[in-house]
């Protein structure tokens, strides 16, 4: 797995959310690049040791820290860590993320808090924690959504607020670290199929006819373009967001 020609060999990276979905098909790729892979989980302890197992068993490294993404001293503290355990960062990837739906009048202020604390703000601590640490020529990626563009259904509001928000930080991320070679972009996946978002679950059939490609992406798929972010090849892509949802916004 880790081979001095792979993509990201010799590279340390930190994974947001990293123990399931999204976050964790992130986590195996930028390990089979050749990265040293560390990652944080808040509840799911048992999906973060099966990961860091899966990981070592094909030959890479991974370390698993508990963090909630709610709590931005947590935040903090697992990238120091990573600089800790692993001696550096050259990859910050932001994938944890939460949804709570409802309509406008169903919201309540709690749940509108604890999705900007977790999606906007915790955004905003990581990627200001791991910037410090990082040195020219870092990389720094968020998880954003198709739905900063198009939300489709009632009840998405507050969510696509705060990707929208983070597709605007990124833009303005890019501007301030550019002096240093650190370029930062935002990958929007459209529906793709995690165990929080079956590709059968009971709106699949709806979703699936938005897209002109008639399937759900895949977390490996999402992984793929977050490893070409990442790598040295993509120095010149910064401050976007890059779409990876079947046409779903075409």
């Amino acid at each position: 797995m880790c081979v001095d020609s792979a993509l990201l060999s010799g590279k340390v990276a930190l994974v947001t959310g990293g123990s399931r979905g999204i976050g964790a098909g992130i986590v195996r790729r930028l390990a089979k690049e050749g990265a040293a892979v560390a990652f944080t989980y808040s509840t799911s302890r048992e999906k973060a040791e099966q990961l860091v197992r899966f990981v070592e068993a094909a030959g890479g490294k991974a370390r698993a820290i508990r963090a909630d993404s709610a709590d931005a001293v947590a935040v903090q503290g697992a990238v120091d860590e990573t600089v800790k355990i692993l001696g550096r960062l050259d990859i910050f990837v932001n994938s944890a993320g939460i949804l709570k739906m409802g309509t406008v009048d169903q919201v309540s202020l709690e749940e509108l808090d604890q999705m900007l604390a977790v999606n906007v703000r915790a955004v905003f601590v990581g990627i200001q924690a791991a910037a410090r640490h990082m040195s020219q020529g870092g990389r720094i990626v968020t998880i954003g959504s198709v739905v900063a563009q198009r939300t489709s259904f009632p009840g998405s509001s507050v969510y696509s607020m705060t990707k929208s928000a983070v597709a605007g930080l990124v833009r303005g991320l890019a501007l301030d670290l550019a002096a240093r070679g650190i370029t930062v972009n935002n990958v929007q996946p459209g529906p793709t199929a995690t165990d929080m978002n079956p590709a059968d679950g009971p709106h699949s059939e709806a979703v699936r006819n938005m897209m002109p490609i008639r399937r759900f992406g895949t977390d490996d798929e999402v992984a793929g373009l977050v490893a070409y972010l990442t790598s040295q090849e993509a120095a010149l892509v910064t401050g976007t967001s890059l779409n990876i949802d079947g046409g779903y916004l075409a």
